[in-house]
């Protein structure tokens, strides 16, 4: 049976993640003109292409270059989760960790044991399948993040900044504050900090020590608990005036960065 495991369709320049299941028999593989990370996420499958054969365990993953078509032969029904993105990331993030040009162009890989670029699928994953609870700055962040492991650690990687100057810091820092409530993205923090998307995402994690969607998210936590704790307003109006889509996502992070949920800290004196 045919399984045409990879539509013919063309991603934005952020992720675009989707899980494919096929049933066994003939997998083609479709050109397209992104870049694609595949993740064996099912049980083991066995398979040959041409002469060769092989087992897909959990965890594998494969590295599709744009235009690369092919096609193998599964034993058995199996699943994989394929993150997608325009090779324009991937050009970008060269360009500013100061690689020569052309070292964008990963050749394809199979059967990579890679769990970063792994675990990075399938957050991207659960992140979808919650319906994008966290924004785009959460999948954007996650993006960035697969292109510098691939870049760094298929290609020769080149020096990058320290950090973010004091200004920048000032200003990024200023806008993250004004629009906690808001639906933050990657690129527009970036642009406050006149960088590109690509160099801004190091940037920030040199200057402060986490990545962007974090430290966004510990900011909204402070800001419900400085709110419940207040007590003027219910927890579902804090939930929204702190940027969480609803209250439970609120309450779920706030367990997980303080330690105590928000009927906790409506109790404190």
């Amino acid at each position: 049976m045919d399984a045409e495991a990879f539509p013919m369709t063309t991603a934005r320049l952020g992720p675009h993640v989707e899980s494919v299941r096929t049933e066994g028999g003939i997998v083609r593989l479709l050109p397209v003109t992104d870049l694609r990370v595949r993740v064996h996420t099912g049980e083991p499958v066995r398979g040959f292409c041409r002469t060769e054969r092989f087992t897909y365990d959990h965890g594998d993953v494969d590295v599709v270059a744009p235009g690369q078509s092919e096609s193998w032969t599964e034993d058995g029904p199996a699943r994989s989760v394929v993150v997608r993105f325009s090779p324009l990331l991937l050009e970008r993030t060269a360009e500013e960790l100061g690689l020569p040009p052309g070292r964008s162009a990963l050749p394809p890989r199979h059967k990579l044991r890679d769990p970063q670029l792994a675990h990075i699928a399938w957050a991207l994953d659960v992140e979808r399948e919650a319906g994008s609870p966290n924004g785009r700055l959460y999948a954007e962040s996650l993006g960035t993040a697969m292109a510098l492991q691939l870049l760094g650690r298929y290609s020769v990687a080149g020096k990058v900044s320290a950090g973010m100057s004091a200004e920048q810091r000032r200003r990024v820092v200023e806008h993250v504050e004004a629009h906690l409530d808001g639906d933050l993205s990657l690129s527009a923090l970036a642009g406050v900090a006149h960088s590109s998307v690509s160099h801004f995402k190091v940037l920030f994690r040199r200057t402060m020590g986490m990545p962007v969607h974090e430290y966004v998210m510990r900011r909204r936590v402070e800001r419900a608990k400085e709110l419940l704790v207040k007590g003027e307003i219910p927890a579902v109006e804090v939930a929204l005036a702190s940027g969480f889509s609803h209250q439970s996502h609120m309450a779920r992070h706030m367990r997980k960065v303080l330690g105590v949920t928000p009927g906790m800290l409506r109790k404190q004196p």
